[in-house]
């Protein structure tokens, strides 16, 4: 299998088939054969049900589904752990960001990058729709936090977009080490490949902020240093990978 795209997703039964049917066609237009997992995570409408269309040969469909809300990053990390891709990405519902602008990715991974994310802070960044200002002031003021509290790799624009690309052993590897299951996991993911020496690249995108986002930083302060006590501590526990271990 070529590449895999995994679809989070939470209650987006009116726009997941145009999702599915995007990514299917990204696949079949660039590579010999792939695959589409949709995750629907605690959906309570018919997420699950409205992913299921019909696509080319060449793509193959899964759909997880299951009935308590368990957060985006577990529903990613499910994801990935079912993919087989020689490549892996997850994209958020919505195409936020259209499928084309993971050819850029690709082309990081191609040469030698170990994960290839997209950021709409890059200034060669196309964005069509910005979130509301109090939301941008949040994800500055979380991203000066994490640079200055975590020591975030400095070349790091943009933590939360949901538009990310790995080869698909190290996103294997990664994922099944992961312990958060909300919001945080990107930023788990990216501290977790810095300690094994994994390469870290951005690339550029054209982004629209979705209107229907549901996650709102300025509300889960207490929720964000807890999950980000027990996440360091988990950490703790990983040996740093040397360099003659790197895949």
């Amino acid at each position: 299998m070529d590449f895999s795209i995994i679809i989070p997703a939470l209650n987006e039964g009116h726009k997941i088939a145009v999702d599915v049917r995007a990514a299917a066609e990204f696949i079949v237009n660039h590579f010999k054969s792939g695959q589409v997992i949709v995750v629907s995570d605690g959906s309570t409408d018919n997420t699950a049900e409205k992913a299921r269309v019909p696509l080319p040969a060449a793509v193959q469909l899964k759909v997880l589904s299951y009935e308590i809300n368990r957060g985006k990053g577990y529903a990613v990390r499910r994801g990935i752990l079912e993919s087989t891709g020689t490549y892996v990405m997850f994209a958020d519902s919505g195409l936020c960001v259209p499928y084309n602008n993971a050819l850029r990715g690709l082309a990081l991974l191609q040469q030698g990058c170990h994960l290839a994310h997209g950021s709409r802070k890059r200034k060669d960044s196309i964005v069509v729709r910005k979130h509301r200002t109090s939301r941008q002031m949040t994800s500055k003021l979380f991203l000066l936090f994490l640079k200055i509290g975590l020591q975030l790799p400095r070349h790091i624009t943009d933590t939360q977009c949901g538009f990310k690309m790995y080869n698909g052993d190290i996103a294997r590897e990664l994922y099944a080490e992961l312990v958060s299951d909300g919001f945080l996991f990107d930023l788990e993911t990216i501290l977790r490949a810095k300690k094994k020496n994994y390469r870290i690249c951005e690339f550029p995108v054209e982004w629209t902020a979705d209107t229907d986002t549901r996650l709102e930083l300025a509300r889960m302060p207490t929720h964000i240093l807890s999950s980000l006590l027990h996440m360091r501590k988990e950490m703790a526990k990983t040996k740093p990978k040397t360099a003659n271990e790197k895949s």
